[in-house]
């Protein structure tokens, strides 16, 4: 799609007013990365003058044995035939080559793009933009300056730059980059749906760094990475224009993905991942029954709870899931721990509680409607497993719970033998325990049929 090409030259006056090519660097991009590289020096068939081998460190003795521009000439035409021509200051490069080629009787025309135009409309105020102060300026190393290599590079590192704040700043039009995030996307659109399979799991979202900058799970990996390049919304177009690679986890079962993605997304914390980053849980609501026999729930610091059933990464968001508690289901400020056990509470005037708090209101009553609350937060058992479908036809997975929290999962197949929870523990990977995770198991038995085998029955017999 683009080559970027740097130059030497000296500044010999014999074919040439304006001396000749000593050295080319030419690096295919194909909008996502450099996929190629060429580079050579070139005998200019001239002296090199003292200041330009000074300049460039290339002097007469390098480039005595080295092939004449008219050797190399076939290779440069393949090379930039159907790219455009990138280069700092282009029209420099660009000349030298159309007249080394217009020596040899060719008509050399490409498409251009010149850096230093694109530089100066998306990051203007700059003092200089000369390639080595641009480049120091925005944090672009460049090891082997007025070297051709060194330098396109360094342009290359700049384009890349310049790419990103092409795609942040659509305004800006320059020639040979109206299309340019267009084409780069459609071509990066290619490439990470080929790494994607149709198939459940979990995807990574990477950028030019390998850092990974958006993490999402899906039954099919692939329809769900086709939905984000279809995605108008800012944000996403901000994450694609980071997007250079991708990466794939097959779960088999979407549970396990969505435990996975979870676990992930806190360990790792993506730029582009707004839900379920937060690893500290610093309040709960438990729940107890008192000397009265009625159900109740207060809100507690996570590390003084006993018997929770959520947990919240701050109060706030704690008293408002207590406080929808108390709506929903009409119960008593004084048994949430929101009002004085030994008084009546204020909802009771207000004819948004029963009466449970004046004795007006019978406990089995009351009970009932806290029961289904109960009833959504609790496991109905202790230590069991929930068998989902694998990745394979021959394979279970395994999601296991124990002593009411989620332990981790596992895949097992006909040949693995066990037949006690610590037999099958041993077939698990076990996974970081955070309160969510129990949340989104209970969430999903609520919605889906899913077979579950509770300890310490036998269980081999019951998977397959």
């Amino acid at each position: 799609m683009f080559a970027i090409i740097d130059i030497e030259t000296c500044a010999g006056k014999y074919e040439f007013k304006k001396g000749r090519i000593t050295e080319i660097c030419i690096l295919l991009h194909d909008g996502l990365q450099v996929t190629e590289k060429y580079t050579t020096l070139i005998n200019p068939e001239c002296n090199i003058t003292p200041f330009f081998a000074s300049l460039t460190g290339i002097t007469n003795e390098m480039v005595a044995h080295a092939p004449k521009f008219h050797e190399v000439a076939q290779k440069i035409w393949e090379m930039t035939e159907g790219r455009i021509f990138v280069a700092h200051n282009v029209g420099f490069d660009y000349n030298f080559i159309r007249d080394e080629f217009a020596s040899l009787g060719a008509k050399f025309k490409r498409e251009t793009l010149c850096t230093v135009r694109l530089s100066r409309k998306l990051i203007p105020g700059k003092l200089s933009y000369s390639l080595g102060t641009l480049c120091e300026s925005i944090g672009i190393e460049n090891e082997a300056r007025h070297r051709a290599e060194g330098d396109a590079v360094a342009t290359a590192k700049l384009f890349d730059f310049l790419i990103q704040m092409k795609g942040m700043h659509p305004q800006y039009k320059n020639q040979g980059v109206e299309d340019l995030m267009t084409r780069r996307i459609d071509k990066m659109k290619q490439y990470i749906l080929d790494k994607l399979p149709e198939e459940c799991g979990v995807y990574y979202f990477l950028n030019k760094r390998e850092e990974i900058i958006y993490i999402g799970k899906s039954t099919n990996a692939y329809s769900r990475a086709l939905s984000h390049f279809n995605n108008k919304e800012y944000k996403s177009k901000k994450m694609l224009n980071d997007l250079y690679g991708a990466d794939f986890v097959s779960t088999g079962s979407e549970l396990i993905a969505l435990l996975l993605e979870a676990e992930e997304i806190k360990k790792h914390k993506p730029i582009y991942n707004r839900m379920r980053k937060a690893e500290l849980f610093t309040h709960s609501i438990d729940w107890f029954i008192n000397d009265d026999g009625i159900i109740n729930f207060k809100i507690v610091e996570q590390e003084n709870s006993e018997n929770a059933l959520c947990s919240f990464n701050n109060y706030s968001s704690a008293r408002e899931k207590l406080e929808q508690w108390i709506e929903d289901f009409s119960l008593c400020m004084s048994h949430t721990g929101l009002a004085s056990a030994d008084a009546v509470c204020f909802n009771h005037q207000l004819k948004k509680c029963n009466g449970i708090c004046a004795g007006t209101e019978e406990i089995d009553e009351y009970n009932k409607r806290a029961q289904n609350i109960l009833n959504d937060f609790i496991y109905k058992k202790t230590n069991f497993a929930l068998i989902e479908k694998g990745r394979t036809d021959e394979e279970r997975s395994v999601i296991l719970i124990e002593n009411g929290k989620y332990t981790g999962y596992g895949y097992i197949t006909e040949n693995d033998s066990f037949g006690s929870l610590e037999e099958l523990k041993g077939l698990i990977k076990k996974a970081p325990y955070y309160p969510d995770a129990d949340l989104l198991i209970k969430a999903w038995l609520k919605k889906n049929k899913v077979k579950t085998i509770a300890f310490p029955e036998t269980i081999k017999k019951n998977i397959y």
